[in-house]
């Protein structure tokens, strides 16, 4: 089956609308870009990353129903690519449900994992998946008996947040009122439900990049996936992350089982962000993304085709290839400071060694913890990757005008 996109800004077009503009939708865009995509924007703010290099850009809340499908109906896109958790998920399935759009991976698979109870239930009560142990409380009340029950140390997490957001290690019941506040403020939609996990005694987390494609000479989905990508987080946010992360040959196919069965039952096309525990030969799922993950920020520097590339060919029902070409890693680069109108300097010295590069961002406004920017770096292990990369972060300083 031929495969056929239109001319941007043309009636032949062929359009996608993002929600969420962030860095991540941004590589995304220019990939679907270079396929002659005419590509259309969506933030809660002016200006986000992706709004930069997109045809055209809406500022809008995109967890109301109403503006939301007011904008749809508007654009009329072929695909709605969702990038961020703060979204009206159930327009989205009325939209799919309608025939107006069709929504990556799927509306199923967008409700289950912008909600964390959703994915770890089907993870590990559906599917069977192995999981830390877990409980979900909504009360202050019920959460310190879910605290309790799992035993300390665990981790708190809002059912909806991502990097790291409203996230905690709870090391007493002495530190469980603050962590329940922390949840209920750090979330990006309050939707007051918090999950409780056990501390797994785990060697690594990897992120197993699984990307769902059609076959062009069968049109069948097919499952293929790029080499493990280990990382290291700070506070549930990745700072830095290499690849190929070295495990045994039974934890890497236990890892494709477990990444299989869960893309399988969420469905669809593009590339999911697998995130599994591992200790020797046992591997644990923990999440999953269905769309590209901050820690494959480094395969713009380790594979043929980046998972920002991967993602736009598989939406699009091209043929996909994971081989990846370098060892690689990268490191993030910090604001480091809450103001607007941002300089970078250094940026000669960073750049000073052929096997590096960087990604700046473009975002309107910094904080100290707010991403800004990433070092990749190439060499010939993941440990002389990662120094590299990290001398090139370091590298960049960040200034208020």
């Amino acid at each position: 089956m031929s495969v056929t996109l239109g001319t941007p800004l043309q009636s032949s077009a062929f359009k996608v609308l993002l929600l969420g503009s962030g860095e991540l939708g941004k590589e995304v865009v220019i990939s679907l870009q270079r396929l002659g995509v005419e590509v259309h924007a969506a933030d809660r703010y002016d200006h986000a990353p992706a709004m930069q290099v997109a045809h055209y850009a809406y500022t809008l809340n995109m967890a109301d129903a109403d503006e939301l499908k007011q904008l749809i109906l508007k654009i009329k896109p072929n695909l709605i690519v969702p990038e961020i958790e703060a979204i009206a998920t159930q327009v989205l399935v009325e939209v799919e449900e309608q025939n107006i759009a069709t929504v990556i991976p799927s509306a199923k698979a967008v409700n289950l994992t912008m909600n964390r109870e959703g994915i770890r239930r089907l993870a590990a009560e559906e599917l069977g998946l192995p999981t830390s142990a877990y409980r979900f409380a909504n009360t202050l009340e019920s959460f310190r008996a879910a605290c309790d029950d799992i035993g300390y140390p665990n981790f708190v997490k809002p059912v909806m947040s991502s990097s790291g957001k409203g996230q905690s290690r709870v090391k007493n019941f002495d530190e469980v009122d603050a962590a329940w506040e922390y949840a209920q403020t750090g979330g990006r939609v309050n939707q007051g439900t918090v999950i409780v996990e056990s501390q797994i005694d785990f060697d690594f987390e990897i992120t197993l990049l699984t990307v769902r494609a059609k076959n062009p000479n069968t049109g069948e989905i097919e499952t293929s996936y790029c080499d493990p990508i280990g990382h290291r987080q700070d506070s549930g946010d990745y700072v830095e992350s290499w690849q190929p992360q070295a495990m045994t040959p039974a934890a890497l196919e236990e890892a494709k089982r477990i990444a299989n069965k869960v893309t399988i039952a969420l469905g669809g096309c593009g590339i999911f962000g697998v995130e599994l525990f591992v200790k020797g030969d046992k591997v644990w799922f923990s999440e999953v993304s269905p769309r590209p993950h901050d820690t494959g920020l480094v395969t713009l520097a380790s594979q043929f085709q980046s998972e920002f590339e991967l993602h736009a060919r598989a939406i699009l029902g091209l043929p996909v290839n994971t081989a990846r070409h370098s060892t690689a890693a990268s490191a993030v680069i910090y604001a480091g400071v809450d103001d607007q109108n941002l300089s970078f300097s250094g940026l000669n010295l960073a750049l000073a060694d052929g096997n590096t590069d960087l990604r700046l961002f473009g975002k309107p406004e910094g904080f100290k913890r707010r991403r800004m920017g990433v070092a990749t770096a190439r060499a010939e292990t993941t440990d002389q990757a990662r120094e590299l990369a990290l001398h090139v972060a370091n590298q960049v300083s960040v200034h208020q005008n």
